[in-house]
Formats: C-alpha cells, sequence, structure tokens
C-alpha cells in the first residue's frame, strides 16, 4: 500500500513539475517577443534619425554650393554658330542653356582652346582619336596624350605619381552619370528642372565635358583629399609647363558653374595655360566667354 502511494506521489511531483517548466517556458517566450518588439522600434527609430541627419546634411552642403548654380536660363540662341577660338578670344554668339546648348564644332587651327561647359556642347557623334596612357586603362585624344605623358615622366622623376583615374568618357556613359545625379537630386525634392541645374555642377551634361573631348584627365590618390596630396602641390607648380592647368578652381565657382575639383586638369596648350596661371582666369576669362 505505501509502495503505491509513492508512486502516485511521485508521479503527481513529476506533474506538477511539468507545469512549472511549460509555464516559465511560455513567460521567457513572451518576454523575449516583447524585447525584441522593443529592440526592433528603437532601431528602426535611430535609423529614420540618420536617414534624415544625412539629408539635412545633403542639403545644407548643396547650399553651400547654391553661388555656382544659375537660378535662371538665359534665352536659346537664334542661330547655333560655331564658335570660333582665338588665342584670347572667343567671337561667337552668346552661350545656350542646360536645355538648349549651342553645339559647336572643333576648330582645328586652336583646338587646345575648345570650350566646353553647360551652355556650349560637342555633337553626340563626336569621336575623338583616343590612345590609352601611361600604361593605365585611360586614354586622351593623341593630341593631348604625349604632353600628359611628358608631365607625367617628369612628376616621376621627382617622386610623384599622377595617378591617370579618368580621362575619355563616351557620350552615353556621360549621359549615364548626369541622368543618375538628377535622379539623386530629384530623390531630395528638387524639381526636375532644378535638378538638372543643380547636377551639372557636379557632373556636366553629356557633351559639355571636358572628358567628352578626350582633354582632360581627373588625377586622384585615394588615401586623402588630393588638395593635400603632394600630386596636387606639384600640378600647382608644373602643370601649366606641360598645358595643364586647373579647370574648376575653388574661387571660380561663380564662373565655371562646376564646384571645386582639385583633380580635374585640362589641356590648352603650353602658351594659354602659363597665361591663365599669371593671370588668375580661367577659361571662360580667357577667351571673353564669361
Amino acid at each position: 500500500m505505501n509502495l503505491t502511494k509513492d508512486k502516485n506521489a511521485r508521479k503527481f511531483l513529476y506533474l506538477m513539475l511539468s507545469i512549472v517548466v511549460i509555464f516559465v517556458t511560455v513567460v521567457c517566450l513572451v518576454i523575449n517577443n516583447r524585447n525584441n518588439q522593443i529592440i526592433s522600434g528603437a532601431t528602426i527609430g535611430e535609423t529614420d534619425k540618420v536617414q534624415e541627419e544625412q539629408q539635412v546634411t545633403e542639403k545644407h552642403t548643396e547650399k553651400e554650393t547654391e553661388n555656382v548654380t544659375e537660378k535662371k536660363e538665359d534665352k536659346k540662341p537664334e542661330t547655333t554658330i560655331t564658335p570660333q577660338t582665338t588665342k584670347q578670344q572667343v567671337t561667337a554668339v552668346a552661350s545656350g542653356t542646360i536645355d538648349n546648348p549651342t553645339l559647336i564644332t572643333i576648330d582645328e587651327n586652336n583646338w587646345h582652346l575648345t570650350l566646353v561647359n553647360s551652355g556650349y556642347r560637342i555633337p553626340e557623334d563626336y569621336k575623338p582619336d583616343l590612345v590609352y596612357v601611361c600604361g593605365s586603362s585611360e586614354r586622351l585624344d593623341k593630341k593631348v596624350a604625349e604632353h600628359y605623358e611628358a608631365m607625367f615622366d617628369a612628376a616621376s622623376k621627382d617622386g610623384v605619381y599622377l595617378t591617370p583615374c579618368s580621362g575619355y568618357r563616351d557620350y552615353e556613359l556621360q549621359k549615364r552619370n548626369y541622368n543618375n545625379k538628377i535622379a539623386y537630386y530629384e530623390s531630395l525634392g528638387y524639381s526636375k528642372k532644378d535638378a538638372a541645374v543643380k547636377a551639372a555642377t557636379i557632373i556636366m551634361p553629356p557633351g559639355s565635358s571636358e572628358h567628352n573631348l578626350g582633354y582632360a584627365m581627373d588625377i586622384v590618390c585615394v588615401d586623402e583629399w588630393f588638395e593635400d596630396t603632394d600630386e596636387f602641390q606639384w600640378l600647382m607648380a608644373n602643370a601649366a609647363d606641360y598645358g595643364f592647368i586647373l579647370r574648376y578652381p575653388k574661387d571660380k565657382q561663380d564662373i565655371t558653374k562646376v564646384t571645386y575639383e582639385p583633380w580635374h586638369w585640362r589641356y590648352v596648350g603650353v602658351e594659354a595655360a602659363k597665361e591663365m596661371k599669371a593671370s588668375g582666369q580661367v577659361m571662360e576669362e580667357y577667351l571673353g566667354a564669361n
């Protein structure tokens, strides 16, 4: 009799222990689920906060460069007469606009002074004679390549490596890059028209870029801001001797309508480069087209 009672007592005890275990497990699951919801909500809130801060920062940066953006577009010239460049002057109709640029052809006698910007563009079918430079995958117009390589070699002798990062770009690549930048600004709330103007201060419209000509090279250093490098200091001191200029200086953004690009160096010929360096002029000023 006592043996039967002991067995029944143990069964009852096991049953109670099982119920307690199940109860504790359920409680733990409920608490864990609740904590996950709280953590998830906090994470989403932090993500939203970061995104908002990034947008504020972006808009603040854009405000700082607002002085380089045209707020009003000029009327399109009634004719699309080709701007003819002389040594120090452009004699042509007024510049076009982003929507209605003046199409130009290249004066072969002064090809190195061909001016392109958001108002002056080369035709879509323009094809330069390209060659690779400095053993890299980057190309320049053949007439420019020899001068870049001479500058590259001179810098190398001084212990400075002018890394060729971006030379020639075809029309379609420039178009894709420009449209992507327009879409980016539209995503920030800009109208399509204003987004196009903003985008052009950073990436030129297709046909407006000196990369489409094959006359310019972006030279980079991946470790630091290019303005702070030995490469930049060497270029500032010596590039004009090889016919290259800093095309988009910091203090001329209101004239070039392009943000400061310390890495962008354009070939204009030795004489013009030295004159622009001495006068502090950019191409628009030097050619009388500003």
